[in-house]
């Protein structure tokens, strides 16, 4: 390695202190606190403290691959799947507006905390042929953390 390799590879760890761990859990926090401002329709705001539930902080973190398709609150955009807003206690494959695979429209599910562990577990196995295009979390821990998350996000207003 040269010297002056070596130099700028110094410069780059110093740019944030500790180690790379927790310069992306500093980023994970800094982009967090500024997606949780946006989060909840207008006037209502569903905010967390991360340290006083981590769990909750790990299905955010974990919602991430939700949100790449998906919008959770009224009115976020929805870029390739339905919006996620109301999901609990509703039939699969039933929001208008939505092209659902044959599979899920025929599937009968409703979502529950039940039904979407299993499907957050395997979505090709649970209902085959859907066309949603994510592989499943293996850990039951991580499909729990999503679902307290999701359920916090996306429920409808009383």
């Amino acid at each position: 390695m040269t010297r002056f390799s070596r130099r700028r590879m110094t410069r780059r760890r110093e740019a944030l202190p500790g180690g790379p761990l927790r310069r992306l859990a500093a980023l994970v926090a800094a982009s967090s606190a500024a997606l949780l401002v946006g989060c909840g329709s207008a006037g209502e705001e569903r905010v967390f403290d991360p340290a006083a539930n981590p769990e909750l902080a790990r299905g955010e973190l974990l919602s991430f691959a939700c949100r790449a398709c998906h919008g959770l609150a009224p009115g976020d955009p929805s870029p390739l799947g339905p919006t996620l807003h109301g999901m609990l206690g509703r039939r699969a494959g039933s929001l208008p507006g939505y092209d659902y695979s044959q599979a899920l429209k025929d599937s009968g599910i409703v979502w529950t905390e039940e039904t979407l562990d299993a499907w957050l577990a395997r979505p090709d196995e649970y209902i085959p042929g859907n066309k949603m295009a994510f592989a499943g979390y293996r850990s039951a821990d991580d499909r729990r953390a999503l679902i307290e998350y999701l359920k916090l996000q996306t429920e409808k207003a009383p």
